[in-house]
C-alpha cells in the first residue's frame, strides 16, 4: 500500500549516460558507481482500504503518486 523507491526514468537516464561514456572510450572500470538520487513515494488507497487502514492527510499530501 505504501511504496518508496528509486525513480526508474532517472535511473535509466543515468545508465544511458554511463553507456555513452563507455562508447566515447572511457574504460568501464574507471566509471564511478552511481546511486539513485531521485526517489518516489506512492500510496495505493485501494489496498489500504482493503486492509482497513486510514492514511492520514499529511502523508497523502507528501506522496508523489496516489493510486485510487
Amino acid at each position: 500500500m505504501l511504496g518508496y523507491g528509486a525513480n526508474r526514468p532517472a535511473m535509466f537516464r543515468s545508465a544511458a549516460q554511463q553507456i555513452a561514456r563507455i562508447f566515447r572510450g572511457t574504460a568501464p572500470g574507471e566509471l564511478p558507481i552511481e546511486r539513485p538520487t531521485i526517489f518516489d513515494f506512492a500510496i495505493n488507497l485501494k489496498t489500504a482500504k482493503a486492509l482497513g487502514l486510514t492514511i492520514p492527510q499529511a502523508i497523502l499530501l507528501r506522496a508523489d503518486e496516489v493510486i485510487e
